[in-house]
């Protein structure tokens, strides 16, 4: 196993002992992030409805025996609640979602339950929690009202979102705003709990298997010697290693346990802004890491609207934070072929080949100088 002493850093420093509740904790960014709390000396409470995928990144890494897993649906205020009145999370990450742009077409009222409703249940049960000293809220990039513009959205920008995700994911960042207003207004010496909300997107990374997401649909037409069917393949997007936007969540997270600073506010997490690319380049890169394959245009008739073009100014986490991304884009894409390799050679423990992958990251922020290391 990697050496965890290696993997010390002035964020991991802010979690060690501390209970820290993480919802969502099954889903791909979810169970990352309980992994790498758990390496800080974290005492993680993950709170799940179930599995999302089979297989699923949590059980690939055997964090059911390594955390405490409870089953909550967000949806369901009361048995919230009560996991809150027992576990007394000292601070709460949330990302429970609805996470799928198309399957908030099929199930739009699933997405505004969960993306809306369960996050008002997050922010009932935070602001009554009597031990909880800071909450990171996750929404998303689609957020923002999307104009296709060519320059980032930044964290003042006019929300929005046409289709029922991003408009989902825009109305739980109005509902935090109301919440930090109403109930937990911000003073010059803030007391606790201390929130804030984060915006990222286009994250991959090993251990998606989510249906409909480019990387998961490549790996499974991959290891069927199969090509891989692509639909927008000139869609241009920044992509970012699931590891990029955890650090700043973790970051995001140590801060406001240490001030009452950044109460309140919102941040996106996101690539340089050169690292954008096409869907055609990420395939390509990712075929030429695994070394064989090929894929074919696949034309979308669902007349279901995606955008071409996305992008987020990360100025203000940069400034404010001393956060920025660490890996280019070629790292992200060898990183990300790497681990599906590894998983499906089937020879290596992927629980400790992610606290290698972890701790590559850490040294490679490291040596660029990023704040949280």
């Amino acid at each position: 196993m990697e050496d965890l002493g290696s993997m010390s850093t002035k964020a991991g420093e802010a979690y060690a002992g501390k209970r820290v509740l993480v919802t969502g904790h099954t889903g791909f960014k979810g169970s990352w992030l309980a992994l790498w709390l758990t390496s800080m000396g974290a005492r993680v409470v993950g709170v799940s409805s179930g599995l999302p995928s089979d297989p699923c990144n949590f059980s690939v890494l055997g964090l059911e025996d390594k955390i405490d897993d409870v089953r909550c649906d967000v949806r369901n205020l009361g048995d919230l609640r009560d996991v809150f009145e027992e576990k007394r999370p000292e601070v709460v990450f949330h990302l429970a979602a609805q996470t799928l742009v198309r399957k908030s077409y099929d199930d739009p009222k699933l997405t505004f339950d969960t993306n809306v409703g369960g996050t008002v249940n997050i922010l009932e049960c935070i602001r009554t929690a009597e031990d909880l000293k800071a909450a990171v809220i996750i929404t998303s990039d689609k957020c923002y009202h999307n104009v296709e513009w060519p320059w980032g959205y930044r964290e003042n920008d006019r929300l929005g979102g046409e289709d029922p995700y991003g408009a989902s994911k825009a109305c739980a960042e109005l509902a935090f705003t109301s919440y930090v207003q109403s109930f937990m207004p911000r003073t010059q010496e803030q007391k606790f709990p201390r929130i804030a909300t984060t915006r990222a997107g286009n994250v991959i990374g090993g251990g998606d298997w989510a249906e409909g997401r480019i990387i998961p649909d490549c790996i499974k037409a991959l290891t069927k010697d199969e090509p891989v069917n692509v639909r927008n393949p000139g869609a241009t997007r920044p992509w970012q290693h699931v590891l990029e936007p955890l650090s700043g969540y973790l970051w995001l997270g140590a801060n406001l346990l240490e001030s009452g600073e950044f109460h309140g506010e919102a941040f996106n997490f996101g690539p340089d802004r050169r690292a954008s690319e096409s869907v055609r380049e990420v395939v390509d890169l990712l075929i030429s890491n695994w070394g064989s394959g090929g894929w074919a245009y696949e034309k979308d008739e669902s007349e279901k609207k995606e955008n071409v073009l996305l992008k987020l100014s990360c100025e203000k986490a940069l400034y404010r934070l001393g956060w920025h991304a660490a890996l280019s884009f070629e790292d992200t894409i060898r990183m990300t072929a790497e681990w599906y390799k590894t998983f499906y050679d089937g020879k290596a423990d992927m629980y400790e080949f992610s606290l290698g992958q972890i701790a590559e990251y850490i040294q490679e922020a490291g040596r660029q100088d990023v704040a949280w290391v």
